[in-house]
């Protein structure tokens, strides 16, 4: 294996609950709108396209440019975050540090502004070779778009790769770009299916050097 490529909610910080709760306050605070639980399980694992195409259904009077909801969302989950703090996974500093050694990308959903939050709170900011947020594709997981991207910004190819996901969409997207797929159940509180993982572990705490070379002799 030349390369791992890290989503990012779900699987190194839990910030899903984190970004939902953020959400409900921008929209409340700024259009009167209030989501419920349908809506805050729905984020899970989705991009801000597909998040804001599935809320504007639903809510008629979202009428700002997804921006816009961004933008918002991201401002108040600096107030979540004072609130509350980050939730760190289990093994992420440790896998995060352990394999300098290969290329590192992070693939995730969240808009880049969220993507810096977090990994300011994590103390690794410049930890990662690649960075593709919901901004840098056109199609977002499933879509195996970004996690291509982040094989070839690396130069390696994608068979090369160990993709580490939580969720359905993440996992389909690894599977389709042709990479070796890790799923890992710590902040799978939403009954995510991972079973199509090509190993699913509880933690990254179980992920290993072994458990590289055993994926790369399938």
């Amino acid at each position: 294996m030349r390369a791992i490529l890290f989503d990012l909610d779900g699987t190194l910080v839990d910030t899903e609950r984190e970004t939902a709760e953020a959400l409900a306050r921008a929209l409340e605070r700024g259009l009167g709108i209030t989501i419920d639980q349908q809506d805050r399980d729905f984020i899970i694992g989705r991009s801000w396209v597909a998040i804001y195409d599935g809320l504007r259904s639903r809510y008629p009077a979202l009428s700002w440019p997804r921006e816009r909801l961004i933008e918002a969302t991201a401002a108040a989950r600096e107030e979540v975050f004072a609130d509350s703090g980050i939730t760190v996974l289990p093994g992420a500093l440790a896998t995060i540090d352990g394999f300098a050694h290969l290329g590192r990308a992070l693939v995730t959903g969240s808009s880049r502004v969220e993507a810096e939050q977090a990994l300011r709170a994590l103390g690794r900011a410049d930890a990662f070779d690649a960075i593709f947020t919901s901004e840098d594709v056109s199609t977002s997981k499933p879509s195996p778009e970004g996690y291509l991207a982040a094989a070839k910004a690396l130069g390696v190819d994608p068979g090369e790769c160990v993709v580490i996901e939580d969720s359905e969409a993440g996992i389909a997207a690894g599977l389709a770009a042709g990479a070796h797929v890790v799923a890992v159940r710590v902040a799978n509180f939403h009954g995510q299916d991972q079973s199509r993982a090509h190993r699913i572990l509880d933690d990254l705490e179980s992920f290993t050097p072994e458990l590289l070379e055993e994926l790369a002799a399938r």
